[in-house]
C-alpha cells in the first residue's frame, strides 16, 4: 500500500469533519497478540477484560498501580473517516492501526470529551482523556506524512489518531451497530 502524502490527508478533511454527531462501527479489531490482530464481525467487551481475546488484559504501555492493565486505555477507537483517508475503504488495511474499533463519528473533543458515555450494541464505554498518539508503528505502517497528519495542528486537536474509552456495562458489539452518546 503506498502511504498517503500530506496533500491526500489536507484534502481529505472536509470529509473527516463532516463526521455524524452519532455515528456506526465500520469495523472491529482484536489484538491477540503484538502485531497480531483479527477482525470478527461481532466482539464481547467487559470492564474484567476489555475486548474479549484482546491482549490489553495480558498488560498494555499503561499501567495502574498494582501492574494491572489500566481501564483508561482498556478500548481505542479511531474515527472511520480518518483511517479510510489513511489506508483507503478497504477495512481489511485497517486492523495494523492497532485500535480496537472504527467508528464513524465526530470523535472529537467537542462532541466527546472526557466522561461522554456511548452506547454501541449491548455496551456502554464512557471515553477518558488518555491521549492516543500515533507511534513508530503508525509511521512504519502507515506513513510519517500520517503520524505528523494525526498528531499536529488539526488532526491532534480533533484527536484524528483516536481516543480512549472505559467498559462501564458489559456485553457485544457487531459491524453496523449504532454509536450514541447516552446521558
Amino acid at each position: 500500500m503506498a502511504h498517503r502524502t500530506m496533500d491526500e490527508l489536507k484534502a481529505a478533511l472536509p470529509e473527516i469533519e463532516a463526521a455524524p454527531k452519532e455515528g456506526v462501527i465500520r469495523a472491529i479489531v482484536v489484538r491477540p497478540s503484538s502485531g497480531m490482530r483479527e477482525m470478527p464481525e461481532s466482539a464481547e467487551m467487559s470492564l474484567a477484560r476489555g475486548m474479549h481475546g484482546d491482549h490489553w488484559e495480558k498488560g498494555c504501555w499503561l499501567s495502574t498501580e498494582d501492574g494491572q492493565p489500566h481501564p483508561d486505555v482498556q478500548i481505542c477507537m479511531m474515527p472511520a473517516r480518518m483511517i479510510a483517508a489513511i489506508a483507503g475503504e478497504d477495512t481489511a488495511a485497517w486492523g495494523p492501526a492497532g485500535d480496537n474499533l472504527f467508528i464513524d463519528m465526530d470523535l472529537s473533543p467537542a462532541n466527546c470529551p472526557p466522561g461522554t458515555r456511548l452506547s454501541m450494541g449491548s455496551v456502554e464505554l464512557e471515553i477518558t482523556g488518555v491521549p492516543h498518539n500515533g507511534c513508530e508503528s503508525f509511521i512504519e505502517r502507515y506513513g510519517r506524512d500520517a503520524c505528523v497528519f494525526v498528531n499536529t495542528g488539526t488532526g491532534k486537536a480533533m484527536r484524528l489518531r483516536g481516543i480512549y474509552g472505559r467498559v462501564v456495562k458489559d456485553g457485544a458489539v457487531a459491524v453496523g451497530d449504532a454509536v450514541r452518546k447516552i446521558g
